[in-house]
């Protein structure tokens, strides 16, 4: 059986990935929990913009794209497969979200920063 070509968005993400590697360290910092690297997020974050789509979305169309999990180094057993998941590349904790903004714009923060680990 003869392979199937590359689709545009299999080159795509081979591309982003040249480029993130090329761009930033493999880990954010050397306490990283190394689990995914800052190049899988990147590529990710591209992928999200180009398919106009949410992360959850996202997340389904992954684990039924072999092609594209493996040019990224993912796994299905990497992926979460249940419950409300984000990629908060921000490096912030909203516990430190300063009280005067918030009370001064009437913010209230009603979401929570998960990881899985």
């Amino acid at each position: 059986m003869e392979a199937l070509p590359k689709s545009r968005l299999l080159r795509f993400v081979e591309q982003a990935m040249h480029v993130a590697r090329r761009a930033v360290a493999r880990y954010s910092s050397k306490f990283s929990k190394r689990r995914y690297t800052l190049h899988q997020h990147i590529v990710l974050l591209c992928l999200k913009v180009r398919k106009n789509t949410t992360y959850r979305a996202l997340l389904d169309k992954l684990i039924e794209m072999p092609r594209i999990r493996s040019a990224l180094n993912l796994s299905v057993t990497l992926l979460p497969t249940n419950g409300v998941v984000g990629i908060d590349a921000s490096g912030f904790d909203r516990s430190h979200a300063s009280k005067h903004y918030t009370k001064r714009t009437k913010l209230t923060i009603q979401q929570l920063k998960l990881h899985f680990s």
